[in-house]
């Protein structure tokens, strides 16, 4: 989908941060994975739009948005930007690394979320112990930092398929669009640049202390660490919480799923209406 007509940017105190901003209602947030951009969510965006507002920001240094040349928190940039939308509480849906700003945003800046939707991530502080996620990633940020872009990009394959497929098994056309999104936003990038994102700590502990309530969508098929860091998560929030897979799906499962993905998000938004 092309949506390059619908983005707008944000002013931020260091460049513009890149979004889209459709439809009306409650606000609705999608924040992306790693390397990748908010086109990983249009597949959804129409559905969920015909009754919130989706807000689709592209994190700093990704996709559209301004690379960083001062620290930065991601957490903080997505709070300037819903407070210059003005969207007071919002329910945050975030994948991956998204998933971990959408946590990170929880804690620090609690006014801003009525509550939070995980995929494939517990908090910004990941803990890798299964053998396969753990060869991943040494493979992926060395063929990245090494500048083996092509390497790399076939290891990012590799976490669309996760350790039970093979990337052959997986549609094409939904590897062939994260490759493209991570290939962009690496091209944003030089080797050896420094890295000024500054993390949020002691976020496990931390997470005790949400009450808004949480859901977790994890793809069956994804990494043994990552869905059960997302079960980890659900289960340590203070606010009513649930937890879900949906079959034959991995790390990208909103991409492989997306209307299924939509349905069940659906669904338990409404129980937040139910319970407003």
């Amino acid at each position: 989908m092309n949506d390059a007509s619908q983005v707008l940017t944000f002013q931020s105190d260091d460049g513009p941060l890149a979004y889209r901003d459709v439809g009306t209602g409650p606000p609705l947030v999608l924040l992306h994975g790693s390397f990748t951009d908010h086109r990983m969510w249009s597949d959804l965006v129409p559905a969920l739009a015909a009754d919130h507002r989706v807000i689709t920001p592209d994190a700093r240094g990704h996709g559209s948005s301004a690379n960083a040349s001062k620290p930065f928190r991601l957490t903080d940039d997505l709070a300037a930007l819903l407070r210059h939308l003005d969207t007071g509480p919002a329910v945050l849906v975030g994948m991956s690394m998204g998933g971990g700003t959408a946590v990170d945003t929880a804690l620090e800046h609690p006014e801003l979320v009525r509550a939070l939707v995980v995929s494939g991530v517990g908090t910004s502080e990941p803990e890798h112990t299964d053998p396969w996620t753990k060869d991943s990633v040494t493979r992926y940020y060395g063929t990245l930092m090494s500048g083996d872009i092509e390497g790399w990009l076939d290891v990012v394959a590799e976490a669309v398929a996760g350790p039970h497929r093979a990337v052959a098994d997986v549609d094409p056309a939904i590897v062939r669009r994260v490759r493209e999104m991570s290939r962009h936003t690496a091209s944003k990038h030089t080797i050896g640049e420094r890295d000024w994102h500054v993390p949020v700590t002691d976020t496990w502990a931390r997470a005790a202390h949400i009450t808004v309530p949480a859901l977790a969508i994890n793809g069956a098929l994804d990494a043994p660490d990552l869905v059960a860091m997302a079960e980890r998560l659900v289960a340590t929030v203070a606010g009513d919480s649930r937890t879900t897979s949906i079959e034959a799906t991995a790390h990208y499962v909103n991409m492989e799923e997306p209307a299924l993905f939509t349905k069940l998000l659906l669904e338990w938004l409404n129980t937040l209406d139910d319970d407003a």
